[in-house]
């Protein structure tokens, strides 16, 4: 999960960049990146850590030009950013392209070889992002017979893209001279919007990982982007489209109605806000049938995605609604924290105890879903330290069984603690009195009922049905002996990068 932005305005839009992604920050905390364009040349900033530490203002005084792109990164290999992997990242061949990437690529490895035995090509860093960069650099070239760029050889070049890589993919890219492409993978996994703002010089546009970044920023949400389509957007502000994949599905993932998105965006037409209140509603259905003895006081949110669905079940259930947790904002997401011991250090950091709602009562904690159960253990331990009678814990989300490969930081089966067991072990192992899972069913019916459009869902971590038809067991063991193997990065002194990228756009 990584957050990207691209704008094409009629004045200076390196600050409307650092808003888009001041607010796309919970889609990646561990780096940051903005590159900027004006008369030819690329300008770009970037390095480890939070928007508001990356960026100073001499560095925003060096982001120049009227159209660019941002990147939030979080690395799905579960270690610390490496700075070389910060976003965006740079070709200057065949053209000047910068490319910031979110979605990960199951072929990333085959692509490699690809790239440097035919393609002629290399890349620097582990990142497949700069692997989709390089593949489309090729491609570009190709389609264009030489180095004279037009709309149909973009077009055709994303084309082939799409036939190549396989995975989840949503991606903006500067092309020097020409303008801002964005196109979205054949499944539309990854989310991409597209907003407009009309000035009196003309139309601005802005692309992003979620309509939240529109709202902000002021313009209108215009659509989403659709599976496997291409927009251009030239440096003038002229709007084009096409679809450039022969197959598509609508498959968005389940993950970012369940925990990664912000409620106040709409993803594929579906308000993530009303699709977690209707996950509450169902999940109080289910508590009424399997936990009917449970003579619970107070139900409770463990801050900050599964309030939604913990204010409808206390409502549907008839019980107070409280909060028991305090959240420290200044910590980071214990989700994308790298290593087992920092995420258990972590949860005690980031949420305190209100020991008033939980004194002596029977308390019911709902939780936007149950990953690798480090949390829900330590949540439960400090919930009857504060004095709760019984503890009670409810998982908006499925038991999430089987690694996530379409970058989402779960991709050891062995980490993910409901990998085999089922839910009376989960239960014990966390320490909890009880315990209740949404059934996939009603979560497949409660977002989708939002939407009846989508009918499909990509659920690979509850089901194991990987929607691209391309993983492997043996891609899956590579995955897991890779992340085993790497240790985290070291950083240099401070990590970041400024860089005037010079490129002629007469070429």
């Amino acid at each position: 999960m990584c957050g990207i932005i691209g704008v094409v305005a009629r004045t200076p839009v390196n600050q409307l960049l650092y808003d888009g992604l001041q607010v796309l920050q919970h889609r990646g905390q561990d780096a940051a990146g903005i590159a900027t364009s004006e008369e030819g040349r690329f300008f770009l900033h970037k390095g480890p850590g939070l928007v508001r530490d990356v960026f100073r203002t001499r560095n925003m005084r060096n982001l120049v030009g009227n159209w660019g792109i941002g990147h939030v990164r979080y690395p799905t290999a579960g270690s610390a950013c490496n700075p070389a992997e910060a976003q965006p990242f740079y070709v200057n061949s065949p053209f000047g392209l910068l490319l910031a990437h979110n979605g990960n690529l199951t072929n990333a490895e085959e692509l490699k070889r690809e790239i440097f035995l035919s393609d002629l090509r290399h890349v620097n860093t582990n990142s497949d992002s700069e692997v989709l960069l390089n593949v489309l650099a090729h491609e570009l070239q190709a389609a264009a017979n030489g180095f004279k760029l037009d709309d149909e050889a973009v077009f055709r070049a994303v084309a082939n893209v799409h036939r190549r890589c396989r995975g989840a993919y949503a991606a903006v890219v500067m092309i020097a001279g020409y303008g801002l492409l964005a196109f979205r993978d054949p499944h539309g996994i990854r989310p991409l919007v597209v907003g407009r703002n009309d000035t009196p010089a003309g139309a601005e546009w802005l692309v992003a990982s979620e309509s939240v970044a529109i709202d902000v920023i002021g313009f209108r949400f215009l659509r989403d982007v659709a599976p496997g389509e291409a927009i251009l957007i030239d440096t003038e502000g002229s709007f084009r489209s096409r679809q450039c994949a022969q197959h598509t599905v609508q498959a968005p993932c389940m993950f970012e109605f369940v925990y990664l998105a912000r409620p106040d965006s709409i993803i594929d037409g579906i308000s993530v806000y009303e699709s977690r209140v209707k996950m509450g509603a169902y999940l109080a259905d289910k508590l009424r049938r399997t936990l009917p003895q449970a003579d619970i006081d107070v139900v409770i949110p463990i801050p900050d995605s599964s309030r939604p669905a913990a204010m409808e079940m206390a409502v549907r259930l008839g019980l107070p609604y409280r909060e028991g947790f305090v959240k420290n904002r200044y910590i980071g997401r214990t989700f994308i924290m790298p290593g087992q011991a920092v995420r258990r250090k972590s949860v005690r950091q980031k949420l305190n105890t209100i020991p008033l709602e939980f004194r002596g009562k029977k308390v019911l904690l709902v939780d936007d879903s149950i990953v690798r159960g480090t949390t829900s253990r330590e949540i439960v331990t400090m919930a009857r330290e504060a004095g709760a009678a019984r503890v009670y814990l409810a998982s908006a989300a499925p038991p999430v069984r089987y690694a996530n490969v379409y970058g989402i930081d779960m991709p050891t089966r062995a980490e993910l603690i409901a990998a085999g067991r089922d839910e009376a072990e989960i239960c014990a192992e966390i320490g909890a009195d009880g315990l209740i899972y949404q059934d996939l069913g009603d979560l497949k019916t409660a977002v989708g009922s939002l939407n009846p459009a989508i009918s499909f869902f990509e659920t690979s971590c509850f089901d194991g049905s990987y929607v691209t038809g391309d993983v492997t067991d043996e891609y899956l063991f590579s995955v897991e002996n890779l992340r085993s193997e790497k240790g985290a990065a070291e950083d240099g002194e401070d990590g970041q990068l400024d860089l005037n990228l010079v490129y002629n756009q007469d070429n």
